[in-house]
Parts: structure tokens; C-alpha cells; sequence
């Protein structure tokens, strides 16, 4: 019997706002077990850069990350951001260690090549990360939290997606434990109706999925992020959770399961 581990990612929106930080703290504090966070931080980062006169360039969605840009999400994410949080689980009793890819050598990536001809800039696209590492700290009592940063083993730095940092960090880790995968946006997990914020989908399996893509009711961006939670699940991840950030301690959302 494998233990369980859950790697809960949660984006920027949640870790900036001063109450709902603490409430998620709490509870990811609560839940039993070994732990993982990976968080966000896109929108201290537009702030930031933009008191330092940086502009931020977006192209459908995704940031341009030049060599300015690059130094503040470095800084934002892998400092003001990660530390804050590891020193808020502290006082929670969680003894939590900040990690970017770099540390321990942990998550490694390419820089992302022109993709329909736009120049992502330093982005990394990950192409290992290293879980016997990760099971080593955890087993010795510790708690990672991931910063959205890897490295590309030549001394660079890369700005890399959350949502990638934590399906990579899960998949890594299912060798050796029985994973659970937490994505929190939003919404309380996959509305059958977006009108209706009580109409969560309970569970979705693949067959779900290609139904409720073909007849409309899952489309846009969460479209990729099902995908994403399937391919964790093809590689070793026991389940993917989507839910709300103030909802992880309730075992409520959508659960895609194969």
C-alpha cells in the first residue's frame, strides 16, 4: 500500500489576497499527510514590473518573458511570493522549504522554442523533474513549496507555468507515493453550467470528457486543463481534483479519474 500524498497548486489571485491566503493556509495546514504546494504569482508580478516601469506583454494568456521581465518574476516569484508563504506555514506549524527548479536541481526545462512564429522569450518548457529528490525532503518531514521557475541546466533561469510545475511535480512523485493532484481556480471544479456556480460536474472520466467537449458544455481553457489532468493520470497520478481554493479541505469539486 503506497502512502498518500496530495500536490495542491494554487494560482496568483489566491496567494495576493490577504484573506484568502490565510484561509488556504489553514487549511492545506489541515490536511493530513504528506504535502505539496505550488503556487502562482502572475499578478504580484504585472505589479511589480509595472512600479519598475516594466511592461508586461501577453499573448493569449501566456507572458512574454524578456530579460526584464525575466528579473522580476525571478524575484517575485522565487522571493517575495515563495518566502512569504513558507514563512506563513511556519507559523502554522508546517515546516516548509521554498524550492524553484534550480534548488536541489529539481525541475529542469528547455527554453520554449518560436511557437507560431512568437518568441515566448525565457519560458521553459519542463522536461524532467527529479522525484527521488523531492521524496527524500518529504520523507524527512519536510513540506516543498514550488515557485513557477525552472532551470536549464546552463545557468538560466526560466519562467514556467504553475499548473505545468505542479502535473510535473505529480507525476514525478508517483513512483513512490499513491498521488493526488489538487488544481484550484475559481469555481467550485467543472460546471455543467457556467450560468450556475452549484452546477459542479462530481466526477469525469476520459469517456465524459470527449462527451461534454463534443456536445459544448466543457470548452476554452478548460479544455487544456483536463487534458493536463489526463496525461498525469497516464503517468502514474492516482486522481486530479478540480476545485476552489477555499474547498481543499472539503473533498468537494470535480474529480477526473480514468
Amino acid at each position: 500500500m503506497m502512502e498518500k500524498i496530495t500536490v495542491i497548486k494554487v494560482g496568483g489571485a489566491v496567494v495576493e489576497d490577504e484573506a484568502q491566503l490565510t484561509q488556504l493556509l489553514q487549511d492545506f495546514s489541515a490536511i493530513e499527510g504528506r504535502k505539496v504546494l505550488v503556487h502562482g504569482g502572475g499578478r504580484r508580478a504585472t505589479k511589480v514590473a509595472a512600479q519598475l516601469g516594466i511592461e508586461t506583454q501577453m499573448v493569449n494568456g501566456r507572458r512574454i518573458t524578456d530579460a526584464s521581465m525575466l528579473e522580476v518574476v525571478t524575484m517575485v516569484y522565487g522571493g517575495l511570493v515563495n518566502k512569504n508563504v513558507v514563512a506563513r506555514l511556519q507559523a502554522q506549524g508546517i515546516d516548509a522549504l521554498g524550492l524553484t527548479g534550480a534548488d536541489i536541481d529539481v525541475i529542469r526545462s528547455h527554453k520554449r522554442p518560436l511557437k507560431n512564429g512568437v518568441d515566448y522569450g525565457f519560458v521553459g518548457d519542463v522536461y524532467r523533474a527529479d522525484g527521488d529528490k523531492l521524496h527524500t525532503l518529504i520523507e524527512a518531514g519536510i513540506v516543498p513549496v514550488m515557485a513557477p521557475l525552472t532551470h536549464d541546466g546552463m545557468g538560466n533561469i526560466l519562467n514556467t507555468n504553475a499548473d505545468t510545475i505542479a502535473g510535473e511535480t505529480a507525476k514525478a512523485l508517483a513512483k513512490h507515493y499513491d498521488v493526488t493532484l489538487v488544481f484550484c481556480f475559481e469555481k467550485k471544479g467543472v460546471l455543467s453550467n457556467p450560468d450556475d456556480d452549484e452546477s459542479v460536474i462530481p466526477t469525469i472520466t476520459r469517456a465524459d470528457f470527449d462527451r461534454y467537449v463534443a456536445d459544448g458544455t466543457i470548452s476554452g481553457g478548460m479544455i487544456p486543463k483536463i487534458e493536463n489532468a489526463f496525461n498525469a493520470i497516464d503517468a502514474g497520478v492516482g486522481r486530479v481534483v478540480i476545485t476552489k481554493a477555499d474547498s481543499i479541505g472539503l473533498n468537494f469539486g470535480t474529480v477526473i479519474v480514468n
